[in-house]
């Protein structure tokens, strides 16, 4: 029976999946050549831009993102983060107060020499051959346009820019802490996206981006001895060397003090690159179609181990991560050392070191951002806490199988991996455990907002990161209580297989797993998403009638679930009681081999709910809701039956 019911479920996937959503999006293609002299630190470049209008609209406007005008005293980016920064949201272990603001930021951008900010400027731009006027908002630049762009037409841009590249503050600059020259994030002029919403102009105050899917075609002119790691494929390679070329082939020489890098990326919504004198670069073939690739500066045994440890374990997680959450489909990945941190993008991630947990992180924003390019600035938790949710599954699966056998640990590295092997095992919730206790801890404090709330605008950094990063994990692992775990992972798949290019919303996530669960769920996006309500549920009263003991349950929090009670008995064994919600219109399948009572749907206007067992009162030990750990009920204590 479970083999036919597997069956019809893959079936019903295969067909679901088929019926792509119609819904418009714009496409672009950028043809970008530019020229970095490293003397000065300043990039003069030009934008072949084709633009197709889509939509059913007459566009009179377009806007495109200036984001390095942020690095510039008292820009907004520096004015909120010190406005932040006067906040103390927590206290460390020593009772010292914890101010609010990004660590990577703080004051330092008011701080900034004239030869130290960054800026981006246009110095023209041509519609169709014809200069148009423009008006800089700071990092947006607004352009008014002469001829309105006509519903179903294309469009051709071109766009003279210079800009001067920041020091290493955020994401983006030179010289970063490490000794990285270059790490070239949002460093052109980008196009912002129109959708059914209209423009998403956005002004770059700390976050969360928001792209046009296209293709890029990009060169980059620097000097001879840097060598480039960036997005897409690189499409000169024997005449560039640097290990890009056919093994044994030796490029020749130079014939200036600079070399032309021609990269190319398809069906991406962004472009970065990074460039340093002294990078080395390993690669692996892992499939025909895939190359995975790390550039590092090589600076001890320890750090070079860390980092050819990266491109390892990234292979050996490949096929679990597709398998959970649908094929990688560029033809590269890229983990290159730069930032300020971990950031990711298209084909590739900049990381400060080679760190295994921000490698598999960022990796994963392959799928939750650049794959499905959700609205960051709306939806961070679609991007941030999807990512962390899957960043948690494959770490566990990483430290289970193969932590211990990879040939670039050392000793030390191995002992913690046996030590978070040992208190992260591969169970639901133990592997998300941070992600759950983090949102306790948010909810618990003043400061917890709806996750509708817009990236830029959340009151607190501390709420914004708990929101979108664990309250978003958390919305991923509490599903799987609420569906069943192999059904989530359905839902995950067909969402792969429906939304993957295609700027996904919550409720287009919400409809694929109410087709894949038959459930309604409409009511948990409701609460999770749109409201800081909290479960809590508690037994208030147990006792004996008719022979039959009855169970008690009051709903103390405001967010109504459906709950597992585990009832377990003096003589070991153990009865799982399963209430369904009344809003979800349906039942979850039992999920292993405990003996499984079904009762009525509890409705959420009652705050109690009583169902009854035939085995005695004085045969029961415990009491347990949610024995699994993954509703994220704010107070979890088990009821213990006194001898």
């Amino acid at each position: 029976m479970k083999k036919y019911i597997s069956f019809f479920l893959l079936l019903f996937i295969a067909n679901f999946s088929s019926a792509q959503s119609d819904r418009w999006q714009q496409k672009i293609k950028y043809n970008i050549d530019v020229n970095i002299d490293v003397n000065t630190n300043m990039i003069t470049g030009k934008e072949n831009i084709e633009y197709w209008n889509n939509s059913p609209d007459t566009l009179k406007r377009v806007f495109f993102h200036l984001y390095w005008n942020a690095f510039q005293p008292n820009s907004s980016m520096d004015v909120r983060s010190q406005e932040l920064g006067k906040l103390a949201t927590r206290q460390d272990k020593k009772g010292n107060p914890i101010l609010d603001w990004d660590a990577r930021v703080k004051d330092t951008i008011g701080k900034l020499k004239p030869n130290e900010i960054g800026y981006q400027r246009v110095k023209k731009i041509t519609l169709n051959g014809k200069e148009l006027q423009t008006k800089v908002h700071e990092t947006i630049l607004e352009v008014i346009l002469d001829k309105p762009i006509l519903p179903k037409s294309k469009s051709t841009f071109v766009v003279d820019f210079e800009a001067q590249v920041p020091l290493q503050i955020r994401r983006a600059g030179r010289d970063n802490k490490d000794g990285i020259r270059y790490s070239m994030s949002q460093w052109y002029p980008k196009m912002s996206e129109y959708d059914v919403n209209g423009w998403n102009p956005n002004p770059y105050i700390a976050r969360e981006f928001y792209g046009v899917w296209g293709d890029y075609n990009v060169k980059i002119t620097i000097d001879k001895n840097y060598m480039v790691a960036a997005t897409g494929v690189l499409q000169n390679p024997n005449a560039i060397g640097f290990g890009y070329s056919t093994p044994g082939l030796k490029p020749a020489k130079p014939t200036g003090n600079t070399i032309t890098w021609n990269f190319i990326g398809n069906n991406i919504h962004d472009f970065v690159f990074a460039a340093d004198p002294d990078y080395v670069h390993e690669w692996k073939q892992v499939r025909k179609d895939l190359v995975l690739r790390i550039i590092y500066q090589p600076k001890n045994a320890k750090e070079d181990s860390a980092w050819k440890n990266v491109l390892w374990m990234a292979e050996k997680v490949l096929p679990f991560i597709e398998k959970k959450f649908g094929k990688y489909p560029w033809p590269v990945y890229s983990f290159i050392q730069g930032g300020d941190g971990g950031m990711e993008y298209p084909m590739a991630t900049l990381m400060e070191e080679g760190s295994l947990g921000t490698a598999i992180h960022e990796w994963m924003h392959s799928w939750y951002q650049q794959l499905f390019g959700t609205n960051e600035s709306l939806y961070p938790w679609m991007d941030e806490g999807f990512a962390e949710f899957a960043e948690n599954q494959v770490t566990g699966y990483y430290l289970k199988n193969w932590a211990n056998q990879s040939p670039y640990i050392n000793d030390s590295i191995r002992t913690a991996n046996n030590k978070a092997l040992a208190d992260e095992a591969i169970a639901i919730p133990k592997i998300h455990s941070s992600s759950y206790k983090a949102y306790y801890a948010l909810q618990k404090s003043p400061y917890e907002e709806p996750m509708t709330t817009h990236a830029d605008h959340y009151n607190t950094n501390y709420a914004y990161s708990n929101a979108s990063y664990r309250k978003g994990s958390v919305f991923l692992g509490q599903l799987g209580y609420i569906v069943g775990e192999k059904v989530r992972d359905s839902i995950m798949l067909a969402y792969y297989d429906q939304w993957k290019f295609k700027h996904p919303t919550p409720d287009d996530f919400i409809r694929v797993a109410e087709k894949v669960s038959g459930m309604e769920l409409d009511w948990y996006k409701e609460y999770w998403v749109n409201s800081t309500k909290a479960i809590d549920y508690t037994v208030s009263n147990i006792n004996e009638a008719n022979g039959k003991l009855q169970v008690t349950l009051k709903r103390v929090g405001k967010m109504p679930m459906p709950v597992d009670v585990m009832l377990t008995f003096k003589d070991g064994s153990k009865e799982l009681h399963y209430i369904p919600l009344n809003l979800m219109y349906g039942a979850k399948a039992a999920e292993d081999a405990t003996p499984r009572f079904v009762h009525e749907e509890w409705r959420w206007t009652h705050p109690e709910y009583i169902f009854e067992t035939t085995r005695s009162l004085k045969d029961l030990k415990s009491v347990e809701i949610d024995p699994t750990g993954r509703m994220a009920d704010v107070d979890r204590r088990v009821l213990i039956i006194p001898d």
